[in-house]
């Protein structure tokens, strides 16, 4: 059982946008910054459900695939299941869809704890406030010996690596500017120390960097 992280950042470091609105809530440049992970076989078959063989392949896809590999449970932000969107709405069931794409339970850290819902495909959302260790543990023992993936945003990924519970993290740097957002480096000084750091670039021009205990 591992603990990963896979994000896509800017160069500049920034994996979130700041021009959000609800008939764009991911933002303007959102499609440049995941546009190569979007265009993968793996992404379309597993994300759009396109099942036709259509996508790119190579080392984006490979990268793709892994991200989907032996997961047990997942754990996220609030506004990376959308709860800021409708915060006080209880029939709001996030931006995922009617099947989301994680098929395995997943706990969304929130201050405004609501029942689980629990979707097609394998899906149940939980909400709770609890730090990092604690929220750990409960999807540690949901995973039932699988790896746990801390989704996201960056807010929550930084949180788990200042505390030292991440043994993979996985970074897709996407060679654009965004210039503004949320960024992933902000008071991780030293990450590097304790890892193995490795580096490849893909023909997308996007560098694939992973940090392994």
């Amino acid at each position: 059982m591992a603990v990963r992280i896979d994000l896509m950042i800017s160069l500049d470091g920034f994996a979130t946008t700041t021009d959000q609105t609800s008939e764009v809530p991911f933002g303007e440049d959102w499609p440049r910054l995941v546009g190569a992970y979007a265009a993968t076989r793996t992404f379309r078959e597993r994300v759009f459900k396109d099942v036709s063989g259509s996508g790119t392949t190579g080392l984006d896809d490979d990268y793709a695939r892994a991200y989907f590999e032996n997961i047990g449970a997942e754990i996220m932000g609030a506004g990376m299941f959308g709860l800021h969107n409708f915060p006080d709405d209880p029939d709001w069931r996030g931006w995922w869809g009617d099947e989301p794409p994680f098929g395995c339970p997943v706990f969304v850290l929130t201050h405004r704890e609501r029942p689980s819902i629990e979707m097609a495909g394998g899906t149940t959302f939980h909400f709770l406030s609890a730090n990092p260790v604690d929220t750990l543990a409960q999807a540690t023992k949901a995973a039932n010996c699988k790896d746990v993936r801390v989704g996201g945003g960056p807010t929550v990924a930084r949180d788990f690596l200042k505390a030292g519970l991440v043994d993979q993290l996985h970074v897709a740097i996407t060679p654009i500017l965004l210039g503004s957002g949320i960024r992933l480096w902000d008071d991780l000084r030293g990450l590097e120390t304790g890892y193995t750091v490795t580096s490849e670039t893909a023909p997308s021009g996007t560098i694939h960097l992973t940090f392994k205990r």
